[in-house]
């Protein structure tokens, strides 16, 4: 058992079936024995998972490029921060601006001009889980028999989740679930908060309101070794767990904070068009011949496999 599953299993045996937001949030964030607080590097091939930031340098060089042709129109010492950096491998990209980095627990700079530059930050935020059953809006448990966690259907679920699956998802279907990311909409709130005019660029994997039917069960994924597994309950702390982001909620709840829309599109429109005035050829650029070919290899990677899954949502504040 790993030390994540002790302090929950002992945590359910103490006091009942527990909120999953809470499973989740222990089993990522745990301080000492979190997935993502552990000393190891869940990155690339020896780890559990790629991220876009993996195809480095060329996708580095297309963000920057992106923020070079907004910058446009933000005169001044400018900013860019990343919200989960990871390995900060997106860093030496962004030569011509002040870079800093923060993740959960992190506190966040003073208000700045520039950029907030979230990739695959909102799918590992902590989510509860909802039901319809007999008609009434549930809140799914995590329970604990001894030998392995399991899904519990629990009580109606709190005011807080009944309005924002009403207001974002347009209600659910009878036997439907769905994933409720409240952490997402403050931690839009704390970036609206401190960026005093530029913009926030959101990468991530999710839907909008009206493809809520793709997934009737839910979004939520683990992942190890490669290989994604709907078991989130298994090996709490020895695996990722996302949910997909719920790009409706993000626009609605922007829009209520003064954040314009400028583009909600594949990843893909996004980099061609960072790429196209040069003709990719900084994004390219390389030493050796090995080198570019490399560089040309993680282009299409990143145009045709994560550029046509992945979404990319363009905040402006004035």
């Amino acid at each position: 058992m790993t030390p994540p599953a002790r302090l929950l299993a002992s945590m359910i045996e103490r006091s009942g079936p527990i909120p999953f937001r809470r499973f989740m949030e222990t089993a990522l964030y745990h301080p000492e024995h979190g997935y993502y607080r552990r000393p190891r590097d869940p990155f690339g091939a020896s780890g559990d998972f790629y991220t876009a930031e993996q195809l480095e340098p060329v996708f580095g060089r297309l963000i920057a490029a992106c923020f070079e042709q907004l910058a446009r129109d933000l005169p001044g010492d400018l900013t860019v921060l990343e919200i989960g950096a990871g390995r900060g491998e997106m860093e030496p990209a962004f030569t011509g601006l002040r870079y800093r980095a923060a993740d959960l627990g992190d506190p966040l700079p003073p208000p700045f001009a520039g950029f907030v530059f979230a990739n695959e930050f909102f799918d590992a935020l902590p989510v509860d889980v909802v039901v319809r059953r007999d008609a009434v809006l549930r809140e799914r448990l995590v329970g604990w028999d001894g030998a392995a966690f399991h899904w519990i259907d629990g009580g109606p679920a709190r005011p807080e989740l009944v309005e924002y699956v009403e207001r974002n998802l347009g209600g659910l279907a009878e036997g439907c679930l769905a994933e409720v990311c409240l952490d997402s909409l403050a931690w839009l709130d704390r970036l609206a908060g401190i960026l005093r005019r530029g913009y926030i660029l959101i990468i991530d994997y999710g839907y909008t309101r009206a493809e809520l039917g793709r997934f009737p069960q839910g979004s939520l994924m683990s992942y190890q070794r490669h290989a994604a597994s709907e078991h989130v309950l298994s090996d709490p702390g020895n695996r990722d767990i996302t949910a997909h982001v719920n790009f409706t909620a993000l626009e609605e709840h922007a829009g209520s904070l003064g954040l314009e829309v400028v583009s909600f599109e594949p990843l893909a429109r996004l980099l061609l068009r960072a790429g196209e005035p040069d003709r990719f050829a900084g994004a390219l650029r390389a030493e050796t011949y090995g080198e570019e070919l490399r560089h040309r290899l993680q282009l299409k990677t990143l145009l045709f496999s994560m550029g046509e899954t992945f979404r990319a949502l363009l905040l402006r504040k004035p």
